[in-house]
């Protein structure tokens, strides 16, 4: 489903809000996003601005399923037959995101937010952006851009992702197109983080039929729907970006990284502004997430895996739930091993059995209080890899930071009864024979 439909069906379902009152960039429209816990929402009138802006249609993993026509406990198998099973989209011209072509861009005119005090500045966050590798082809991801000028970002580009990889390969500026204001197809696939040389586009092709167009003044093919396409270059210039907030809700800090010099600007006629507001939900959900199926594919090599999540509370980043049909006691151990290959920045995993309801703190809790015990079902790993966004971890300036990695067996152990272990559940009676 594309953008436009699905907001459409979210506002029939009553499940998108709209605001009329004029709203400010500056603060206000994060400020309300979070009050409203990133449920749907649309700003139509926007303070100096001729551009509508709205957010939250990847806040939950429900708005997520419907936006693929899937639901929540069938999701993650919906991504991982799109990872398997890419598909080629087709070209197309007179493309919507084409309406209105800008060859004198003027950043200033998009209505690019403030989140927070002590923020680097403005910063595009909900930014899909494209380049072509001339080794592996196509690529599609997110990169977090600081506004510096009227024509200027400064660009987060991570060590070792693939952005930054044919960057530092190249000679000269690297081509990039940045989308913003996406279908739910094309925002999930940007954050999945396939094999090299696996087509993010052709993966949200999968997902939902992605038609692309070429772009104005650049060799690379875009979503044909996107609102605002920016068309430019990444070059060898570097500036200042950050602080941010990131993952963990803590502020990455100031970094000197490559300026991004935008040359085109597309978009529709009556375009809407994509926001997404830092270290909250969509920003915790489309990073977190997308490691699923990665985690998911892992285990189930060696034992048979039912489903799996990143959590909300280990900052969709760090902390990992893994459900298995256990077959035998060494079955959670091989799970935990091959689940931080899966997704090698998390720090602890937890392997529960069918029975328990991953998406309920409360059961997680209350599995590991009743079916884990420390010297039995504690997995340590000392000095590991880990993740920049930990602010516990061991960090040293050109060197990878490093971290204790745990793993928790909290399924029922075998030969035993496991009646012992099962959560007794009452039964639920109609009131209306005993009321009214």
């Amino acid at each position: 489903m594309n953008l436009r439909d699905f907001l459409n069906l979210l506002e029939k379902e009553e499940k998108l809000l709209r605001i009329k009152k004029e709203v400010s960039t500056d603060y206000e429209i994060a400020n309300i996003m979070y009050s409203l816990n990133e449920k749907p929402i649309i700003f139509e009138n926007v303070k100096g601005y001729d551009f509508s802006v709205f957010g939250g249609i990847t806040s939950s993993r429900d708005i997520i399923a419907e936006g693929l026509g899937t639901t929540k406990d069938k999701l993650l198998f919906k991504l991982v037959d799109a990872l398997r099973n890419p598909k080629e989209p087709k070209i197309i011209k007179n493309a919507s995101c084409q309406e209105v072509i800008v060859k004198d861009p003027d950043l200033d005119k998009i209505p690019i937010l403030k989140h927070l005090p002590g923020d680097g500045g403005r910063y595009a966050s909900a930014s899909v952006a494209i380049i072509k590798d001339p080794e592996t082809g196509r690529n599609m991801c997110y990169h977090r851009l600081m506004k510096t000028g009227k024509n200027k970002f400064t660009a987060r580009l991570i060590k070792k992702r693939q952005t930054r990889t044919t960057y530092d390969k190249i000679e000269g500026d690297l081509e990039i197109a940045v989308c913003i204001g996406n279908s739910i197809p094309v925002m999930i696939a940007a954050s999945l983080g396939p094999p090299q040389g696996v087509d993010e586009l052709s993966i949200a092709n999968a997902l939902d039929e992605t038609p692309l167009t070429k772009c104005i003044t650049k060799d690379l093919e875009v979503p044909a729907d996107s609102e605002f396409v920016i068309e430019g270059r990444i070059t060898r210039d570097v500036d200042r970006e950050g602080p941010f907030v990131d993952l963990t809700e803590t502020r990455d800090f100031e970094r000197k990284e490559p300026v991004f010099v935008v040359d085109c600007i597309t978009h529709r006629k009556d375009a809407m502004y994509q926001a997404l507001i830092p270290g909250r939900l969509e920003h915790k959900i489309l990073m977190g997430m997308p490691k699923e199926p990665t985690i998911y594919d892992e285990v189930s090599k060696v034992v048979k895996c039912k489903n799996v999540l990143v959590t909300i509370g280990g900052g969709s980043w760090l902390h990992g739930v893994v459900q298995i049909e256990k077959k035998n006691d060494s079955d959670p151990k091989k799970a935990i091993d091959v689940a931080f290959k899966g997704h090698g920045s998390m720090k602890h995993v937890m392997i529960v059995d069918e029975d328990v309801d991953i998406y309920d703190p409360n059961a997680l809790e209350w599995v590991v209080a009743t079916r884990f015990q420390g010297d039995r079902d504690l997995y340590i790993y000392l000095d590991q890899s880990g993740s920049s966004l930990d602010p516990s971890g061991k960090h040293e300036p050109g060197k990878k930071t490093r971290t204790t990695k745990i793993g928790i067996d909290a399924t029922i152990p075998s030969n035993v009864d496991p009646s012992k272990y099962e959560k007794v559940k009452y039964t639920k009676v109609d009131m209306d024979d005993y009321v009214g």
